[in-house]
């Protein structure tokens, strides 16, 4: 069974910046934003994905991932709850371990995160030194909980 395990955290200072290997531009929207599922349709890039989440419980929920035709994804997007999460997404390879640094624009602009996905809730991270206070289990950074209360409205 796909399982997603992560942690959150703020991020300290922008020392990642010269270490990005990546970036993509993500659009994303939620047909639903239930605490016991989400579902949610997302551009990466140029391709589209519908993901269905379950309950979070401590740093792991279920998880399952479509690649769907992008034009659908743009046409599902126009059904989702507003307003849209739109960020800016670098990858940072550090040894072993990808982060996903996260630059939030329009409702949520000012919300910069780093996730880690992990392959057991034990699993040692090394913090490097752009890293900030763990958010893993404040529910209010979830993008799902984004859309219904804006980073800008806090």
């Amino acid at each position: 069974m796909p399982k997603e395990i992560e942690r959150k955290f703020l991020l300290k200072n922008g020392n990642w910046k010269s270490r990005f290997t990546s970036r993509t531009i993500i659009k994303q929207g939620y047909l639903s934003t239930k605490k016991e599922r989400t579902v949610r349709v997302r551009i990466f890039g140029e391709k589209g994905f519908l993901t269905i989440k379950g309950e979070t419980v401590g740093m792991t929920r279920l998880e399952f991932e479509y690649e769907i035709p992008v034009q659908e994804a743009k046409e599902l997007l126009l059904l989702c709850e507003k307003p849209f999460i739109e960020k800016e997404r670098f990858i940072v390879s550090m040894e072993k371990i990808k982060w996903e640094i996260d630059i939030f624009e329009g409702d949520n602009e000012g919300l910069e995160l780093a996730e880690v996905e992990l392959e057991d809730e034990n699993q040692t991270v090394e913090i490097p030194d752009w890293i900030g206070e763990e958010v893993t289990f404040d529910n209010r950074y979830f993008n799902s909980s984004l859309v219904k209360l804006p980073y800008k409205n806090w």
